[in-house]
């Protein structure tokens, strides 16, 4: 709740004690981030206090002309009909029964998201800091550099970052990635839905930022093809009886069934993803489940320090940069936990 608290409750009180509070929902491609604002009378304390809002559906690829009206219930992503039924895009609506089930409560399930993103100079399509019409060196000095000829954007990735920490978003880092003008930054850990409310409310604040650059932020999963690396969106994931001693042996019982509807979540994680794992550039290959202890080409990697020490959490490798994180986590969550 104070994440929501937080992006709605500009400061104001200089000079009125109105609130803006900014509605915030997903559009009918599933990926792309709409927005309108509304002036509230005073401070909002909880999410509650909110009024609904509609916007017009058949301009968003989301309801027909002549019943256009979508309710907004919440200021993130939580669309419904008028009807009161959550339109077919409304994903965190499914999410949010997953993981309000009894199961799911008592194993208090965290999540660590690393979303990696390409920045593109506007009108051209080409990453940021690359020649126009050509290619910079080969990779190697990229990731994690620094200087003017290696780090593209940063300013941006910055501005990003301290937006996110004042909106009440946990976001725990950025680093440059490997390909040029490439970044990441990662949300968690966060419990539950709270996963994928705050990675679409950074992902949000991206956007706006970039678009006060004049800078074109790209999910991408493979926006540049041949020897590039692609972008993902790994997902860090335990649960409590992971996290508890003993835990290693619940995290590879979570393997096997992950590995059993590895089709089913592949198809759930991001569109485009057979460009990006291809078995090379630190990916798996999309027809084949793999896991390892500190393998990066593995589907799932398990960490050497959660070998180490009996216990923790596992990556799953194979989300696209794309992805929907009201369903890859609720998935995860429900293959994990509830499949039996």
């Amino acid at each position: 709740m104070s994440l929501l608290s937080d992006l709605i409750n500009l400061n104001l009180s200089e000079s009125t004690e109105k609130t803006i509070a900014e509605y915030v929902w997903i559009g009918g491609s599933g990926l792309d981030l709409r927005s309108k604002a509304k002036t509230l009378p005073g401070v909002v304390t909880d999410p509650s206090e909110l009024p609904k809002w509609n916007y017009d559906g058949s301009s968003t690829g989301q309801a027909p002309g002549d019943d256009s009206e979508v309710i907004l219930q919440y200021v993130i992503c939580d669309a419904y009909t008028p009807a009161g039924e959550p339109i077919p895009t409304n994903n965190r609506f499914n999410a949010a029964k997953i993981f309000s089930h009894p199961d799911v409560v008592a194993e208090d399930p965290w999540f660590g998201i690393e979303q990696e993103y390409t920045l593109l100079q506007k009108d051209i399509n080409w990453p940021l800091g690359w020649p126009i019409g050509g290619f910079p060196g080969p990779q190697g000095p990229y990731y994690c550099g620094a200087g003017a000829d290696k780090a593209f954007g940063r300013d941006i990735v910055d501005s990003h970052y301290k937006a996110c920490l004042y909106a009440g978003i946990n976001l725990s880092g950025i680093n440059a990635e490997v390909m040029p003008g490439q970044w990441e930054f990662q949300v968690g850990p966060t419990a539950g839905i709270a996963a994928g409310d705050q990675l679409w409310a950074a992902r949000y604040i991206l956007e706006r930022i970039t678009e006060i650059a004049g800078v074109v932020l790209s999910l991408d999963p493979k926006p540049i093809q041949g020897d590039w690396n692609g972008s993902g969106a790994h997902t860090n994931y335990s649960t409590k009886s992971m996290r508890n001693d003993g835990g290693i042996d619940v995290i590879k019982k979570a393997i096997e069934k992950l590995s059993l509807r590895h089709k089913e979540h592949i198809a759930s994680y991001g569109k485009g993803n057979e460009r990006r794992l291809t078995g090379l550039h630190e990916t798996a290959d999309i027809h084949t489940f793999s896991w390892g202890v500190a393998n990066r080409g593995a589907s799932i990697r398990v960490g050497r320090e959660t070998e180490q020490a009996g216990k923790g959490y596992f990556e799953d490798r194979r989300p696209a940069s794309n992805m929907d994180p009201y369903v890859v986590t609720s998935m995860i969550a429900e293959t994990s936990i509830l499949l039996k």
